[in-house]
């Protein structure tokens, strides 16, 4: 696997990933940053390092959805910053699902963190820095046009396995999978397919130690509770990523 960054163009720049311009016309370059941010950028800090892990830990995510039959963005990593991914058209939702209550919707909610729901929540956020994301319905998305209802079918139906897949696989290393958000686009090649898109990592996970409750995520960084690197290097050491 060649150690060298690519000098390709950036065709976007986001908070913690940029997307490169491809070797091919229908892919482009994912690369992770070492940037972690919080509360639409208002608290941010660099941790040397944090990328890296992100692009293994989101590799070995991905690869792992794709041997379940869950069809992704995802080509090779090809160093330890950059993936190669399917060029896509994203769909400007990100969904996130819950199967324990935490953060936002505790406090939205005034609901005790750490309780388990008695279904997996499946939520719409619009994605859109300027409006701190806001959560919309169903009936928004297809109102104006951001996906089909034949698309949010399929969507929620992806999400649902894949939460299935990542409990279990998170079990299998005592951590307690409490909520994740995930992305979807229309390929550049055929676009009238849906695949997952961005990155699975403790950045856009909340992962908690199965015994102790300790968080293992961005939450870290959030509320000030200790290393950020330690905790995602912990995630890293039990996916057997690194050791």
């Amino acid at each position: 696997m060649s150690p060298e960054m690519s000098s390709n163009k950036t065709l976007y720049e986001g908070k913690a990933k940029k997307i490169l311009k491809g070797p091919s016309k229908d892919t482009l370059i994912q690369v992770f940053k070492d940037d972690a941010t919080a509360y639409n950028k208002k608290k941010h800090k660099i941790f040397s390092g944090k990328g890296i892990l992100n692009n293994k830990i989101s590799e070995y995510i991905m690869l792992y959805l794709r041997s379940k039959g869950i069809e992704t963005h995802f080509k090779k990593r090809l160093n330890d910053r950059e993936q190669l991914i399917k060029k896509c058209e994203i769909i400007p939702i990100e969904f996130v699902v819950r199967n324990v209550v935490a953060g936002s919707i505790a406090k939205k909610l005034k609901l005790k963190e750490g309780t388990k729901l008695k279904k997996p929540l499946l939520e719409y956020y619009y994605k859109e820095d300027s409006l701190d994301d806001p959560m919309i319905s169903r009936d928004h998305v297809e109102a104006f046009g951001w996906a089909t209802k034949s698309e949010l079918k399929k969507i929620d139906k992806i999400s649902t396995k894949i939460n299935k897949l990542l409990i279990n696989l998170f079990a299998n290393k005592k951590i307690v999978l409490v909520d994740f958000k995930i992305e979807f686009g229309r390929l550049a090649s055929n676009p009238k397919k849906i695949v997952l898109a961005d990155e699975i990592s403790p950045d856009s996970c909340r992962l908690w130690d199965k015994r102790s409750k300790r968080k293992l995520d961005k939450d870290v960084f959030r509320r000030n509770l200790g290393s950020l690197l330690k905790a995602y290097e912990e995630v890293a050491s039990r996916l057997g990523i690194v050791h």
